[in-house]
């Protein structure tokens, strides 16, 4: 053999070496590049997933809204459900104190978002949408209301909300802005009953949110007033500091903010905060 020879057949037997080394390791476990490049993604979505159930307590007004957005949040997170309960802010918010089990609070007003913070029911709450006031009245407006003070009209019957709720505090401030003295035939406790009132002709008007009157638009009409501006109301949100899904919470609040969900609130009449 010569010496070139030897040379090739001992480099030969390094490389079948080499490779029999390799494929040992390989056999002991997944290989490194491919561990190395899956770890990140599998942690981080097993960090970011949702599951169960997000139970969401909501203003009155968002009902709509919420209701789309919520079937948006399931369809991007499979398996989840969200279910709501909708109605006044001051009601939900003395529910929430009073120990009801819930993760999202959603409110018409920061004072009755405070109730709760103020209790450690909630801590950091963001505004994330506004709203204002708009007159309700049936369809083709039989009354020619055309004015805020058109409601101290003699005889013509007005539904409120009650003033402990944030769309009945929004009334008595416009409706002191614009020097209006009236006497309500009925004070409701969250803004769809007083919208009701108007649907089923039991009153001539109704103090309700702009996106009420969008929502119900093929049953109502609304009359603008500038004195609205007056009374426009901030809408915050908060995960709950005892919710029983925190990470749905979470998730459900960043999809509310986002500009899916900013999308959704501005084409119900919504208003950027």
């Amino acid at each position: 053999m010569t010496t070139t020879t030897r040379r090739s057949a001992v480099a030969a037997v390094a490389v079948l070496a080499l490779a029999g080394g390799l494929t040992a390791c390989g056999s002991s476990g997944s290989k490194p590049a491919a561990a190395d490049s899956s770890a990140p993604s599998t942690a981080a979505t097993a960090t970011s997933k949702v599951s169960g159930t997000v139970t969401v307590f909501a203003a009155a007004s968002l009902k709509e809204s919420f209701t789309a957005l919520g079937k948006k949040f399931e369809a991007a997170n499979p398996g989840v459900k969200v279910t709501f309960n909708f109605g006044g802010s001051s009601a939900l918010a003395q529910s929430i104190n009073s120990g009801a089990p819930a993760d999202v609070f959603a409110a018409a007003s920061p004072a009755t978002m405070k109730t709760v913070t103020d209790a450690k029911g909630a801590t950091d709450p963001k505004v994330f949408v506004r709203n204002t006031l708009e007159i309700a009245v049936p369809k083709g407006n039989p009354k020619h209301i055309a004015a805020l003070k058109d409601l101290a009209g003699a005889g013509l019957k007005v539904a409120l909300c009650a003033k402990e709720v944030p769309c009945g505090a929004a009334a008595v401030t416009a409706l002191k802005a614009g020097a209006v003295d009236l006497t309500p035939v009925t004070l409701e406790q969250d803004v769809k009953g007083a919208l009701t009132k108007v649907e089923l002709g039991e009153v001539d008007a109704s103090l309700v949110y702009k996106t009420d009157v969008q929502a119900d638009a093929a049953k109502i009409d609304g009359v603008e007033f500038p004195e609205a501006a007056k009374a426009v109301n901030d809408y915050p949100i908060a995960p709950l500091a005892k919710a029983p899904n925190a990470a749905g919470a979470a998730a459900f609040v960043a999809y509310v903010e986002s500009a899916e969900g900013k999308q959704v609130l501005t084409a119900a009449g919504f208003q950027a905060p």
